[in-house]
């Protein structure tokens, strides 16, 4: 694991989305403030979003919401909704850094989509067993949120 630090120094502005089907299992026993923490060590949170499915409890919406984040509910699979909305703002909000938590290899092209147009890149995953290599790769830096 590389120290987040060593990405960007100051006021940076960081984009956080969260994979929340993906993140938020029972196998990886993560948790939001932890994932929070890993983003913030890149900079000052420009937004923290966290995409649940229909099938998301209060509890959990209310719980994320506590911790700062901003919920988006999607009916079915939340991949494609978090990706457009990380790709548009990680390219018209005049970010710093763009970071996904996930386990899904389908933001691979969202990661570098961003890099390509000058926005550093992190990848964090949930836990050892939950990391894609394939995000790692594609991200200019990786966190692993210890289990």
């Amino acid at each position: 694991m590389q120290p987040l630090r060593s990405l960007l120094s100051g006021e940076a502005s960081i984009a956080l989305f969260v994979d929340g089907p993906n993140v938020l299992r029972d196998e990886f026993d993560v948790d939001l403030d932890d994932v929070r923490a890993a983003a913030e060590e890149l900079g000052q949170l420009a937004v923290a979003r966290l995409y649940l499915d229909e099938h998301a409890t209060p509890g959990l919406i209310q719980a994320a919401e506590a911790r700062g984040f901003e919920v988006t509910i999607t009916s079915g699979d939340v991949d494609v909704k978090l990706a457009v909305d990380a790709t548009e703002f990680a390219l018209t909000e005049g970010l710093d850094a763009l970071a996904i938590a996930s386990r899904d290899t389908d933001f691979k092209p969202v990661l570098e989509k961003a890099a390509r147009n000058g926005v550093r890149t992190v990848a964090i995953a949930p836990g050892e067993h939950g990391r894609s290599d394939a995000l790692r790769n594609a991200a200019h830096e990786a966190h692993v949120i210890e289990e």
